[in-house]
């Protein structure tokens, strides 16, 4: 997920980043909806697996408009600090989950934010090599990857979410030295 990829300046946007895409509260929302009414036909789903962080509030709005109450979580990194790096797996899929589908994830839906190079998707896949995968965006690096999305958006495109956002760009906390 290049959402907190900030490039060789440490700056955000990078310095490569040609167009800017930034997303409210309010369109987030209204994209989750959508990605859900489009996943709405193409279910049931038993359980959803959020990729964090990004996933976490898709993954929300979705299991309330399908009414879906098992909800996990995989934890991926694939940044460290500012510099994307090799991804890691902080926390699996629960067993229970997995074994769905004969081991394969049949009728478990993968949400996440963005589908952006595609190297956390493949790393999900390889997991639940059967679940459904969806994405509120994805960029065509990522894209062949994803099952469902709502919005593609250009590859040199950097998107800014809600949650990097206030009236102006806030770096997380932990970048900001406070």
């Amino acid at each position: 997920m290049a959402a907190y990829d900030v490039g060789e300046s440490g700056k955000y946007p990078p310095r490569d980043a040609d167009k800017i895409f930034p997303v409210s509260w309010d369109q987030f929302h209204r994209d989750s909806r959508a990605l859900a009414w489009r996943l709405s036909g193409v279910g049931p789903f038993a359980a959803i697996v959020c990729i964090t962080r990004g996933g976490l509030v898709p993954a929300a709005i979705v299991a309330r408009e399908l009414g879906i109450k098992l909800i996990e979580t995989i934890c991926v990194s694939s940044y460290a600090h500012t510099s994307q790096g090799e991804v890691t797996v902080i926390k699996n899929v629960a067993p229970d989950i997995v074994v769905r589908g004969a081991g394969q994830g049949a009728s478990v839906l993968i949400v996440d934010d963005l589908v952006d190079t595609g190297q956390t998707a493949k790393i999900v896949r390889a997991v639940l090599p059967r679940a459904h995968f969806a994405a509120v965006y994805a960029k065509p690096m990522g894209r062949p990857l994803v099952d469902t999305f709502i919005t593609e958006v250009s590859q040199d495109t950097w998107i800014y979410f809600p949650w990097d956002t206030g009236l102006a760009f806030q770096p997380p906390i932990r970048e900001a030295g406070l």
